[in-house]
């Protein structure tokens, strides 16, 4: 599912009481001396300075990928985790992809590995389960050597924003039973 390209409307903070109770990380991950690997940072730097419930938590991990792997052992009850996707050849296309746990199986922990998958994967290993899980991915035009997101992928951000703050208002994280998907979403699959 690709976002609109509009951030949309501002979202009230009465709106957002309905995702207030249930614990969310927020994640960022990639490397911003990457070019477009900094998306998954800028959009966490952005989504720091919204008003957001008590019980979202909003955080850049960057590079340190075992740091995220160890957080996630705290019991959260869902992850957004915001990051780069394979390109499929539209660069700043924005998707929404539903992770199944179920698919991302368990791996040892490699403190010098920064694949998010394999992130993913070594929360089992250490101990935890993971919660289920969104990834708000952009496809990247550039990940050369530099600082700063192309045109593109930067235009990208703030529909991400609003892709993210979408997820923790209308309900669909936080009404959801075990066992339960995510209706509209592309599948782990597509990752």
């Amino acid at each position: 599912m690709t976002t609109p390209e509009s951030a949309g409307p501002a979202t009230s903070p009465t709106a957002l009481a309905a995702g207030r109770g249930r614990r969310v990380l927020v994640a960022g991950v990639g490397n911003l001396f990457l070019g477009d690997d900094g998306f998954g940072p800028e959009v966490a730097r952005q989504l720091a300075g919204r008003d957001l419930p008590e019980s979202v938590t909003v955080t850049d991990y960057g590079i340190r990928s075992m740091h995220l792997a160890y957080d996630l052992l705290d019991g959260w009850d869902h992850l957004i985790l915001i990051d780069l996707l394979p390109s499929r050849g539209r660069p700043g296309a924005v998707h929404i992809v539903e992770i199944d746990p179920a698919e991302v199986g368990n791996a040892a922990p490699d403190p010098h590995g920064m694949a998010p998958h394999s992130v993913l994967a070594a929360v089992g290993s250490l101990g935890g389960e993971l919660p289920p899980t969104v990834l708000i991915g952009c496809e990247p035009a550039d990940v050369g050597e530099g600082i700063g997101l192309s045109p593109a992928v930067s235009a990208a951000v703030m529909p991400a924003v609003a892709a993210v703050v979408d997820l923790l208002t209308d309900g669909r994280l936080t009404e959801r039973r075990p066992g339960d998907r995510l209706a509209g979403m592309a599948r782990s699959g597509d990752w």
